[in-house]
């Protein structure tokens, strides 16, 4: 499938193929048809997280770096990805390994951050953990000043980090833009409220979509955080008891909704957590009903999870249909709905 290359104008002209697991059936249109598939009382959970400047270009040494950040444990110390020379104009999977570095080294970006790498995976070299010299706001202050939106070689012109917000972000939690939501303007939102359809939010990590390393994706997705505050899992549990339907938007939404269930025995409970949950067809989800995402192809973690929403023959038909009617790929991609 091609990937969309740059950010669209207009979201609800973006095509949206709607696929019904129950009918075994799909279906063409667009954003704006999003309203007519909802009903009073439907539930739609989004990511509010927002992203942050997570490419950081430096040194260790004599020797460039680039370090991806994956998502903050704790004040000032992040899990991260080292990366060699080289920028996003050349494929993940073709830029050079990063020097061998060990704990204690230093990275430098700039004259006013600076990293010290606490501990490196035992099972990939170029995934560490770091925390920075700095803290609280000097540090997000030098992060903004000096980082970029990660991105990748489909993209060719550099990115703003206005360009991989969702419309409603608010922490900058994400490692890449949680980009199911990208399309959902405040316009499309207050179409869907007043068809009656409600709306509830959590905050997830989400994070590296690719790591250049084939070991590494297979991993993917890695442990992130979540956090869900009361009034959503009171949205929850009231579309629940009333037969409605609740829609997670985006991966990340589904993992986070699903993953707290798995630690409460399938109720939600508020609070803040983190997942290793890797949704495939083998799993049976217990709050989400449906998933609007974007479109993603076969062998990806992303098309994995779509597998425990629609049976994997529907699933391969669909997205045939998808590739020949030039739906567009990635995060600024065309848009499907999982729902009966």
């Amino acid at each position: 499938m091609s990937p969309a290359t740059w950010p669209r104008e207009g979201p609800l002209a973006e095509r949206l193929l709607h696929i019904d697991p129950r009918a075994d059936r799909f279906s063409d249109g667009t954003l704006a048809d999003l309203p007519s598939l909802l009903g009073e009382g439907d539930l739609l959970v989004v990511n509010d997280g927002a992203t942050m400047p997570a490419s950081l270009h430096g040194t260790s040494g004599d020797d460039p770096i680039e370090l991806r950040l994956i998502g903050e444990i704790d004040d000032g110390r992040f899990s991260a990805l080292l990366f060699g020379a080289g920028d996003f104009r050349t494929r993940t999977e073709d830029r050079p390994r990063p020097p061998r570095l060990a704990e204690g080294a230093r990275l430098r970006f700039g004259d006013a951050l600076a990293a010290t790498i606490t501990q490196v995976s035992a099972t990939s070299a170029r995934l560490v953990e770091i925390a920075f010299d700095e803290r609280g706001a000097a540090l997000w202050s030098a992060l903004f000043h000096h980082g970029r939106p990660i991105q990748y070689a489909h993209v060719p012109r550099p990115l703003s980090l206005w360009h991989v917000q969702t419309p409603y972000a608010s922490r900058p939690w994400c490692a890449e833009i949680p980009s199911a939501g990208r399309p959902l303007a405040w316009g499309l939102l207050l179409a869907l409220i007043r068809r009656g359809v409600r709306v509830a939010w959590l905050t997830h990590a989400a994070g590296l979509s690719s790591t250049g390393d084939a070991a590494l994706d297979a991993r993917l997705p890695l442990p992130e955080r979540f956090e869900i505050p009361e009034e959503t899992v009171r949205a929850v549990d009231e579309a629940r008891a009333a037969g409605r339907r609740i829609i997670a938007v985006g991966t990340s939404v589904a993992r986070a909704l699903e993953g707290c269930a798995l630690l409460h025995g399938g109720a939600l409970e508020a609070g803040r957590a983190t997942t290793d949950l890797r949704i495939d067809r083998s799993f049976h989800p217990r709050i989400a009903d449906g998933i609007l995402t974007g479109m993603h192809e076969p062998r990806e973690s992303h098309f994995d999870l779509l597998e425990a929403f629609a049976p994997p023959a529907l699933l391969a038909r669909a997205h045939a249909h998808a590739e020949q009617a030039g739906y567009l790929g990635h995060e600024f991609g065309d848009a499907s709905l999982i729902l009966s």
